[in-house]
């Protein structure tokens, strides 16, 4: 039904160009109950990613034992690169269709892909079927970074753009937190077998997921959107539902909208020559700190995360059933930096905040390292680092997918959001848990510490390249940003 629709849009006439002031008067909007529903039945599939994810980080050690799958440390890393490059192939494809066929169409596909394959992965047998159910399910989750980044950013007022969308990525931490409290009861071999309590954590997270898909239908499609793609009436009675369900819930009088705004030509057809030459001709410079951001925290993230617990059960002793448990402060802490730290990013502004985000974890890790790699850390020492670490690298990881999605114009954002975070965990994701598997398995400090010291100073860089390319978007319209490729000449 979707390509149907999008076919006959682009079949139909092209429309004359027409003024619309579409994003004004969704940028004046006071906070309201629909804007609640919008980051609830969109961000929360961020919460059940993040519990199914730390599951697998979790159950890392519990696959290694014989009774179980017998996996080696390499055999973890691989499935860990094969989720990641579901994930790339996932959000070009599913990025590129909700640039052409609408926002809500997508973010309705990409769940229901990724929802199978968080259920198939609990009736994994071998290795090949744990990284091929792993790999579907990185699709679809790579589909969802494109359309709910694209969806929320084009829906949310300006004023509260940078902290939401901040907020919203980093809450897939509140779902690591839950994840790794689960692994209390599904990795307790007194309570369920140990080849049957990881089943049915990605059981119950699949079946959760389907209350998402319920919530999902009250989300309009983005009339940012609309308006751009052939759909102005659609666009304008949509505008006009959200500000009267607006207004009723807040019981305020709106503020008028001035000037004349933007004029239009819509239902152009953008190509990946199109998308090629926007992203590399007329936004070099932004291309490039999209690229740097989310490469830097890609590594970073996968490094750490998919094999914190082969680092503590290889050289902390820690029983593989209980390293779920200190992954529960290390997700808090993940969580708290978005949450304290978003508003900031509103207030004092992007540039001077993600540089120093970046900065300060780049420093941190390195130092981390370190004494990592002189055994001057405990399990406990080690954990509570970490959680300090990626207090500020969360904010500054969210802060990568918000740049990506408000930097560019309205007509290719989903694709540039695919792109980048496909051209980051490709160079710095898919590497990092291959190359980290293979460092513990040396069992030497001194290499892993070199490994920690190459994700600072890519960290680093990326806080440089921010201070030199960053822009001032915080409380700008989107459309001021970029403007759109729709933009009329007449």
């Amino acid at each position: 039904m979707a390509s149907d629709l999008a076919a006959e849009a682009l079949a139909r006439p092209a429309a004359a160009p027409h003024f619309t002031n579409i994003p004004a008067r969704l940028d004046r909007l006071p906070w309201s109950r629909f804007h609640w529903l919008v980051v609830w039945a969109l961000g929360i599939t961020w919460i059940l990613d993040g519990l199914e994810v730390t599951l697998v980080g979790a159950i890392s050690g519990v696959l290694q034992e014989p009774e179980v799958m017998n996996f080696t440390p390499e055999v973890i890393g691989f499935i860990a690169s094969m989720y990641l490059v579901g994930a790339v192939s996932g959000s070009l494809v599913f990025g590129y269709l909700t640039d052409r066929w609408g926002r809500k169409r997508l973010f309705f596909l990409t769940l229901a892909v990724y929802l199978l394959g968080v259920l198939l992965t609990a009736l994994s047998w071998d290795k090949w079927s744990f990284a091929f159910f792993r790999l579907m399910t990185g699709a679809g989750i790579g589909g969802e970074y494109a359309a709910i980044n694209s969806t929320i950013d084009e829906l949310i007022p300006a004023a509260y753009r940078g902290r939401v969308d901040i907020i919203v990525n980093g809450s897939y931490w509140i779902g690591a937190a839950l994840g790794a409290a689960s692994t209390i009861v599904i990795l307790n071999p007194r309570l369920l077998p140990p080849n049957l309590g990881w089943r049915i954590g990605f059981g119950m997270g699949a079946l959760v997921g389907l209350f998402i898909l319920a919530l999902r239908k009250y989300v309009p499609e983005s009339p940012r959107w609309l308006m751009t793609h052939g759909y102005e009436n659609e666009a304008e009675r949509t505008i006009d539902k959200i500000e009267s369900e607006v207004a009723e819930q807040t019981g305020q009088r709106l503020e008028p909208v001035r000037g004349q705004g933007l004029k239009i030509h819509p239902r152009k057809v953008f190509g990946f020559g199109v998308v090629a030459r926007t992203m590399l001709s007329t936004y070099p410079s932004r291309s490039i700190l999209g690229l740097v951001l989310m490469t830097s925290q890609a590594f970073l993230y996968n490094a750490v995360f998919f094999t914190y617990a082969l680092i503590l059960t290889r050289f902390y002793n820690v029983p593989a059933g209980r390293t779920g448990l200190y992954l529960l402060p290390f997700a808090l802490g993940n969580f708290a930096g978005p949450l304290l730290l978003g508003h900031f990013f509103d207030v004092i502004g992007r540039k001077q905040m993600i540089a120093a985000t970046y900065t300060i974890s780049a420093l941190l890790l390195a130092i981390t390292g370190w004494l990592f790699s002189k055994g001057l850390l405990s399990a406990d020492s080690q954990t509570a680092l970490w959680t300090v670490i990626f207090f500020f690298a969360s904010a500054a990881a969210s802060s990568a997918y918000l740049t990506v999605s408000e930097i560019f114009p309205l007509e290719i954002r989903a694709m540039a959001i695919a792109f980048f975070f496909s051209m980051g965990t490709a160079a710095g994701g898919v590497v990092a848990p291959w190359l980290f598997g293979y460092l513990i398995g040396s069992g030497s400090r001194v290499n892993i510490f070199y490994g920690y010291l190459v994700a600072a100073i890519l960290m680093f860089v990326a806080a440089v390249v921010e201070a030199f390319y960053g822009l001032k978007a915080e409380r700008i319209s989107l459309e001021e940003l970029a403007a759109p490729l729709s933009l009329s000449d007449d």
